[in-house]
């Protein structure tokens, strides 16, 4: 199965770009990050649109759509796990997590998805959130694998 994060804005230098990349090269799923450009000149809905525009075409056909918001659902790791199995048990190919911008995600993107997550209800930096993901699937492939980096 292949992973896709599709993120609203560039990674800069930092702990968080370091943190994604060790993980990253530990996960042995396909793997791959997608950057869409964030428009600072423009604010709000119309902000959220464009983004909105830019993300749905970093999604491929036939993926299954997880987005990443704070009212969405809480899973532990087990359940995440599990959640990425099933998927992988219907034939699901492709899952391509979103994580918006600053203005947050447009509604009609957000009634588009399969499936809405959240790392609870705090307001997290979303570069922060992919080095979270990011963790959290290399995680779930070491649960599903039996290998013991998880511990229950």
């Amino acid at each position: 199965m292949k992973i896709i994060i599709a993120a609203v804005g560039r990674m800069g230098k930092g702990p968080e770009k370091q943190l994604i990349e060790t993980y990253s090269r530990r996960i042995a799923w396909p793997f791959k990050i997608i950057e869409v450009e964030e428009r600072r000149s423009i604010k709000g809905k119309e902000r959220q649109k464009s983004e909105a525009e830019k993300l749905r075409a970093a999604i491929p056909k036939g993926a299954k759509i997880i987005m990443l918001d704070e009212r969405g659902k809480a899973l532990s790791s087990e359940a995440f796990a599990k959640t990425i199995e099933g998927f992988h048990e219907q034939a699901i190919n492709t899952l391509c997590f979103i994580i918006g911008g600053a203005d947050g995600l447009d509604a009609g993107l957000k009634h588009e998805a399969d499936m809405v997550l959240s790392f609870g209800p705090q307001t997290w930096p979303h570069m922060m959130v992919r080095a979270m993901l990011t963790e959290q699937v290399y995680r779930a492939m070491t649960i599903l694998t039996g290998h013991p980096y998880h511990r229950s």
